[in-house]
């Protein structure tokens, strides 16, 4: 893949139709009678429709394919506190990837407020519109409060990509790494380096799927979170630990994993080779790692190592997650995501990539061969298999843990539907290009 420049991406982004989304109609509208129907007096119908039962919003609009990603621009990518505006960028490329990979129709909202409550407030008035909310991007820890009061105040799916993507990918990397060492879940020493809120929601995930809690040191700018120390908010303490240790360097010793979701460089090489046999490293910072690829390597030949980067084996990428569970969520009608949705989508990504990789995928990243093992723990995102595999894993933990409001009876139909859906949607982009 070529080098990004800044001069690449901005004529990406500039050049012919400003940005890179549109709303484009889905009915006729090219007679009067069309534009009778649309608007007055035919709209009249379906509102009073509605009016006398809610539910029917699901089949008169398109809020239930619609999904509100929503910013206020605290905490974008690696660019901290840019403001709202600033932040619409990427929250469009939020709505281009929720697009073309589950066909999931996005308005990018941005709001200037950090004022958590008043930002609770302005979600919720404005959530009638949505099937579901994809919170982006808001600094921690505000953005624990604002997702968890929205999940009570809606019957809708909230979910911060941010936490629980996170989470939810390199959750399925866990598992497989697990597989691949022999280690047991239970016994895995675990070092956290950041405390954040991809930093918590992982740990809390990775509890989840068996990781004992109290095999957890997490650290923060100021070393570890332990009994020492008086500066912790509330969040922080619930991952204080009971070992006497201090530093990064301490608590990597003897470590089975180390999770990075914090700044670049911090591990050095005599903190890698510290650790126990066969340890699992995902060093997640962007666009720089805690330990660079190329340094890791050079220490020793033991480990599983992934990143946040496309440019080496084993990317922890969102992109794997957020699309399809939303799929799944929003095709039974959930009222919300919760933790069993959340597990059951991390299980069928670390199953995925022990299948045998499909032509498609080795064409697409140019690839004579890919196998399950130490470079290929997590699926490859241009996989077409994840839409059909995550979305429908999904919808039947949403059925079985009672939150769905439209359970699918035929599985089969519904896998068929959604490949349908996906080569629908390329067909259509082809068109509108002229490929």
């Amino acid at each position: 893949m070529p080098k990004v420049t800044k001069e690449d991406a901005l004529l990406y982004h500039s050049r012919g139709r400003k940005g890179k989304l549109e709303v484009i109609p889905t009915k006729p509208y090219g007679t009067q009678f069309d534009l009778s129907l649309a608007y007055t007096p035919g709209v009249a119908f379906p509102c009073i429709e509605i009016e006398n039962n809610p539910e029917d919003v699901y089949q008169y609009t398109a809020k239930g394919n619609l999904v509100a990603v929503i910013s206020n621009g605290t905490a974008v990518l690696g660019l901290g506190d840019i403001g709202a505006m600033a932040g619409k960028p990427v929250m469009e490329g939020k709505g281009l990837l929720f697009k073309v990979f589950a066909d999931i129709d996005v308005f990018d909202i941005e709001i200037d407020e950090k004022d958590p409550d008043r930002l609770i407030d302005i979600c919720f008035k404005i959530a009638p519109t949505f099937g579901g909310i994809n919170l982006e991007d808001i600094k921690a820890p505000e953005c624990f409060e604002v997702e968890q009061r929205l999940k009570e105040l809606l019957d809708i799916p909230v979910f911060h990509d941010d936490q629980h993507g996170t989470a939810i990918i390199s959750g399925a990397g866990l598992l497989n790494a697990l597989e691949i060492t022999g280690k047991k879940i239970e016994d895995l020493k675990v070092v956290v380096s950041g405390a954040g809120a991809g930093a918590i929601a992982c740990a809390k995930f990775y509890i989840s799927l068996g990781v004992r809690k109290e095999n957890i040191v997490m650290t923060d700018s100021k070393g570890v979170l332990n009994k020492k120390r008086k500066d912790l908010n509330k969040y922080k303490q619930e991952f204080v630990t009971d070992r006497d240790v201090d530093t990064l360097a301490e608590a990597m010793k003897d470590a089975d994993m180390f999770l990075g979701l914090s700044v670049a460089n911090v591990v050095t090489k005599e903190m890698l080779a510290s650790m126990a046999p066969e340890p699992i490293v995902f060093a997640m910072a962007n666009p720089v790692p805690e330990i660079s690829y190329e340094d890791a390597m050079a220490t020793r030949n033991d480990m599983i190592f992934a990143t946040g980067r496309s440019d080496y084996p084993n990317q922890i990428n969102n992109v794997l997650g957020f699309p399809y569970i939303f799929r799944g969520a929003l095709d039974v009608r959930s009222s919300v995501i919760n933790e069993e949705m959340k597990l059951a989508a991390s299980r069928a990504l670390a199953d995925l990539a022990k299948e045998p990789v499909i032509p498609e995928v080795l064409k697409a990243y140019n690839l004579k061969e890919l196998k399950f093992g130490r470079d290929y723990i997590i699926p490859k995102p241009l996989d077409p298999r994840l839409i059909s595999t995550v979305s429908p894993a999904v919808a039947k933990a949403a059925m079985d843990t009672g939150v769905a409001k439209f359970p699918i009876t035929d599985w089969n139909a519904y896998k068929n539907s959604l490949d349908r859906r996906l080569k629908d949607h390329i067909q259509k982009v082809a068109e509108m290009i002229g490929i």
